[in-house]
């Protein structure tokens, strides 16, 4: 059996696409593993993840073999190995849970990732519980007077270590327009979903003194609006009275960690494609 592939493609809908990609792919010797598609009736658009086995074919000559089709149809496509881990640079603050949670799954083997760098504006000593092994670790401080060079070099490290995807780990710093917009599509962030109702500092215990009944957490795509980019997972929790802001405060630690990796595992497997404001979100 070859390396399995995954075809991934979004375009306008119009009958005929799902006949041509599977007979596209049996007539080229593969064999379909996995297929899930979704029309968007509202939009009028077509979206469709793929695995399969390649049989003999490289991936190349599929490749090549497929863009014809993908012309005609305007596809936006991309075709990769299904399990190759993927590139991360993960970024911190102080704030350390999530970051946690994201290494010991990938070193159990739960997580199809490579982390090539961990980012903080904080010194190594703040996550000082979190064992990062052989990871590289950037310490990159911040002021507002040295914002823009402070990104800069945020994107300098990307670039070194090519970084296929950003993850903002509890990284407690509003990126600028400009690098919101860099990181496009390729940058996750988490946060708890009081948003926008508690902003600013101490959100749990805001939601103490307002007695919600509800807490949890969204991941989402980075973009030029403060969290309010594109969601890709959310996870939520009854809470009761007898829950103090302490226990808020680590129930969420859970949550956002949970949701936070199952938006990074979703990702990596090509199972988001983006839909204007909205995510398609093949599972498994």
């Amino acid at each position: 059996m070859s390396d399995p592939l995954v075809l991934t493609l979004s375009c306008t809908d119009r009958p005929g696409i799902t006949a041509r990609v599977t007979s596209f792919l049996f007539e080229s010797g593969s064999n379909i593993l996995e297929a899930q598609q979704f029309g968007d009736r509202a939009a009028n658009a077509f979206f469709m993840r793929v695995e399969f086995d390649p049989g003999g074919t490289g991936r190349e000559e599929i490749r090549e073999g497929f863009a014809p089709l993908a012309t005609e149809f305007g596809m936006d496509w991309k075709l990769a190995l299904r399990d190759r881990p993927r590139r991360v640079m993960i970024m911190v603050s102080k704030f350390d849970h999530c970051l946690a949670d994201l290494l010991y799954r990938w070193r159990i083997g739960e997580m199809p990732m490579e982390p090539v760098a961990i980012v903080s504006n904080h010194p190594r000593e703040a996550i000082e519980h979190t064992p990062l092994g052989d990871i590289p670790f950037h310490h990159l401080p911040i002021t507002k007077d040295t914002k823009g060079e402070q990104e800069a070099q945020v994107r300098e490290l990307a670039e070194r270590y090519d970084a296929e995807l950003v993850v903002l780990a509890r990284y407690m710093q509003i990126l600028s327009d400009e690098q919101a917009a860099h990181f496009a599509g390729r940058c996750i962030n988490i946060h708890h979903s009081f948003l926008p109702g508690f902003k600013g500092a101490k959100p749990y215990h805001q939601a103490y003194e307002r007695g919600v009944k509800m807490i949890g957490a969204s991941a989402h795509y980075v973009t030029a609006d403060l969290d309010e980019g594109p969601i890709i997972h959310q996870a939520a929790e009854p809470i009761s009275h007898a829950d103090s802001p302490e226990e808020l405060v680590r129930k969420g630690r859970e949550i956002e960690s949970r949701v936070l990796a199952e938006a990074v595992r979703l990702h990596l497997e090509e199972r988001v494609l983006l839909n204007g404001q909205r995510t398609v979100v093949f599972r498994s």
